[in-house]
């Protein structure tokens, strides 16, 4: 009698992981084995699956043959400094046996400065560290500074003619360049970007060399300040020739199982430069009797779950970059032009495939009832803000014209109706202007302007805000996971700054009230008569918490929403890629919806994706004050008028009004008085004379220097400070600093013993 062959329970990436999990979050694959009690016929599927979840980032390598979950942090390890984020604070990660590990971590405040005798810690170095909690998340602090790590630095080259040269690093908190020999020269010519790692050996003093590695552009290329921008975060370019390969594979969607949503007149509305359309609207009054003066809204969204299936080339390219970065003068996808700019773009007259939601507004603005449907649509017409803002003022185009009244009167009377619901909700409403940098035809700056705001880009923000509620109501309702945009109640510590701050522009927070939007929005309603709006307005946008993506709903405090997921934009962000899929299993509309595996990683998806934004920012920042540092190159002597932006202990930041760009005034520039840093207050006050620089003060400067390479501007303070704050008592000195002081200025009889 032959034996039943013995049936094995099947291998799965969320059995790997929680296995991995419970061996402490680190072991080998003989390990792994013995923890899931693998048979000898499946260690081959285990190795297989090992490989896949490095590739998409859910695991990394501690050892050469130790895996490890990628969000996994030791409580002591080895550490390379990496980065820094938009704040100046240094960024790290793990180093194993097989490289860098684990997600990026902050170096807690202060740390930088390095031990006593070690000196301070820069981009290069290495340290062993211990890994704290913080309310942001993981923070490190140094325990030993251990030398120079391999990771690369970016700069520009500038040669001798002897050979060799020296190197200007990109970041802009670097102190020193780095010297390079002429046998580390390689390829580079004087004026390239290059790539370079610090040079190791016993040399103990003198500058830092560096070893060319690679050359990755021109410093006169019109296009440097992005390529800078791009390597100095390590922002994903290009694509495998997998992915290149699925996305030649798609084909234009038919109608099969879709509802046809040809007839309705949906249209885009976008930037003036948009090169993809991934949201199309329409509006039309609600026929009900039951709503009288009522409306009925579609937002059509770009399927991009249909052509970038869980598991394929396109979906972990995808989730690596994790979102689209947006520069000034190019953009880095998240998904292959062939898809971004066709086939998942709602072009105009063309079929295209679309996830669809209808709701129901009451005459008040309430939403009362929605529906998706998955569909194929045809955009009717495609508009800029301005040319639909345009014909709203009556002063429509040839385009716009046929459609203001079937299409876009309706549309704006819609949104007047919604306005009225959004107004009581009273979501965060904090004006932070935006600024365009405009390129001449050789592809450098030639100006740097305001964004301009119509009633159009608002509209379209409250048709998107509104569908993204819907998607996540709809997803919890069917008990389907998705990723959730969260944002946390403001932290105790940050609202206590603010009450610091208010009282030095004339304004109160008062305490013990509930902390909610409508408050913030009081403050910033008085703030449009004061001559301090923009920073007031900028003060408490630094108070909020910064939103992220998680699988457990905190609700989002900004919009004043108890739900809410990005369903908007799939084509340029993974996040609303994951709630398509969540849409399509939760309401069956497909097969290509959301995988158990998927669905398993959801919070490890969501911490990534977030660290995938929070990098584009910073570059996309970098790349932008690099632009407007070149811009103003010419123009160092000049004057400019500004606003004091930040106050700090070691001088004070400026905004230009002409250009928005941020530079910082030493305070080595604000004369021979030594000033205090009165964080309460958030200004720099003269311990003498009391007169200070406060925060939002106006301000006159010269541009002593600007460094496209690093953005960085140096400005010197023209203005004399304000009078001192009432109240102001000088601070009293011991007697022994009052006897140094005088002694130092020879007034004392034992000053010439000091002096000497």
């Amino acid at each position: 009698m032959s034996k039943r062959p013995k049936k094995f329970e099947a291998l799965s990436k969320e059995r790997v992981l929680a296995a991995l999990e419970k061996v402490g979050g680190a072991a080998r694959k003989r390990e792994l084995a013995r923890e899931l009690d693998l048979p000898v016929e499946q260690k081959s599927e285990l190795r297989r699956m090992l490989k896949e979840l490095e590739a998409d980032g859910a695991l990394g390598r501690s050892g050469r043959r130790t895996f490890q979950s990628a969000n996994a942090l030791p409580s002591t390890g080895v550490m390379d400094i990496i980065d820094r984020d938009g704040d100046g604070e240094l960024i790290g990660r793990m180093r194993g046996d097989a490289g860098l590990y684990g997600p990026n971590v902050r170096l807690a405040p202060g740390e930088a400065r390095g031990r006593r005798g070690e000196g301070a810690i820069g981009i290069g170095d290495r340290v062993l560290a211990r890994i704290e909690k913080d309310e942001d998340g993981p923070i490190a602090r140094v325990i030993k500074r251990l030398g120079q790590s391999a990771h690369r630095i970016l700069g520009v080259f500038h040669g001798d003619a002897r050979g060799g040269g020296r190197i200007e690093p990109a970041d802009r908190k670097a102190r020193y360049d780095l010297m390079v020999l002429p046998e580390h020269q390689g390829e580079a010519r004087d004026g390239d970007l290059v790539l370079a790692e610090l040079a190791t050996g016993p040399r103990a003093y003198g500058p830092k060399r560096g070893l060319i590695k690679e050359v990755v552009g021109r410093e006169d290329d019109p296009r440097a300040a992005s390529i800078l921008a791009i390597h100095t975060h390590g922002i994903p370019i290009g694509f495998s020739e997998e992915e290149e390969r699925e996305a030649r594979a798609a084909r234009a969607p038919v109608l099969g199982q879709r509802t046809d949503l040809r007839q309705l007149p949906l249209i885009t509305i976008d930037p003036e430069d948009a090169r993809d359309h991934d949201d199309a609207v329409y509006a039309q009054a609600d026929d009900d009797p039951k709503n009288t003066g009522g409306w009925r809204v579609w937002v059509a969204i770009a399927d991009v779950a249909a052509y970038v299936r869980p598991g394929s080339a396109l979906d972990r390219g995808a989730l690596r970059r994790g979102n689209s970065t947006y520069f000034p003068d190019r953009v880095a996808p998240m998904l292959p032009e062939t898809l971004s700019a066709d086939l998942c773009s709602l072009m105009e007259g063309q079929d295209r495939a679309c996830l669809a939601v209808e709701m129901v507004f009451d005459k008040n603005g309430r939403k009362k009832s929605h529906r998706f449907a998955r569909g194929l649509m045809r955009s009717a017409a495609k508009l800029s803000y301005g040319q639909a803002q345009a014909a709203i003022d009556g002063q429509a185009d040839a385009k716009a014209a046929p459609l203001l009244d079937p299409i876009l009167k309706p549309l704006w009377a819609a949104y007047a109706c919604m306005k009225i619901g959004r107004e009581a909700r009273s979501p965060l409403e904090i004006d932070a202007p935006e600024h365009r940098i405009a390129f001449g035809k050789d592809g450098r700056v030639a100006g740097v302007t305001k964004r301009e705001r119509f009633d159009a880009h608002k509209l379209i923000e409250e048709f998107m805000v509104m569908a993204n509620v819907c998607a996540a109501e709809t997803a919890e309702d069917k008990r389907t996971g998705l990723l959730y945009r969260v944002h946390d109640n403001p932290s105790e510590e940050k609202i206590a700054a603010l009450m610091d701050f208010l009282p030095t522009v004339g304004m109160t927070w008062a305490k013990g009230q509930v902390v909610t939007s409508e408050r913030f929005n009081r403050i910033l309603e008085q703030a449009e008569k004061s001559e301090h709006k923009e920073i007031i307005n900028e003060v408490v946008l630094r108070t909020q918490a910064q939103a992220v993506y998680a699988a457990e709903n905190l609700g989002h405090f900004g919009l004043n929403l108890a739900k809410y997921a990005h369903f908007t934009s799939p084509i340029r962000r993974y996040s609303d890629l994951i709630v398509h899929r969540a849409l399509v299993s939760a309401l069956k509309l497909g097969k290509d919806g959301q995988s158990e595996e998927e669905a398993a990683r959801l919070g490890e998806i969501g911490e990534h994706i977030s660290m995938t934004e929070r990098r584009s920012m910073a570059a996309e920042r970098d790349a932008t004050s690099r632009y407007i540092a070149s811009f103003l190159a010419d123009r160092v002597g000049a004057s400019f008028t500004g606003k004091v932006s930040g106050v700090t202990r070691f001088g004070l930041f400026i905004r230009l009004e002409e250009t928005q760009a941020d530079g910082l005034a030493p305070i080595s520039t604000l004369g021979r008085e030594r000033w205090h840093h009165d964080e309460a207050a958030h200004a720099l006050v003269g311990e003498e004379s009391g007169r200070r620089y406060p925060l939002g003060m106006k301000i006159e400067v010269r541009l002593e220097e600007a460094a496209p390479v690093s953005g960085g501007l140096i400005f010197t303070v023209l203005a004399e400070p304000l009078p001192p704050a009432p109240g102001f008592k000088r601070a009293r000195r011991s007697r022994q600093d009052e006897q140094f002081r005088r002694g130092a200025r020879g007034g004392h009889k034992g000053g010439k013993r000091r002096r000497k």
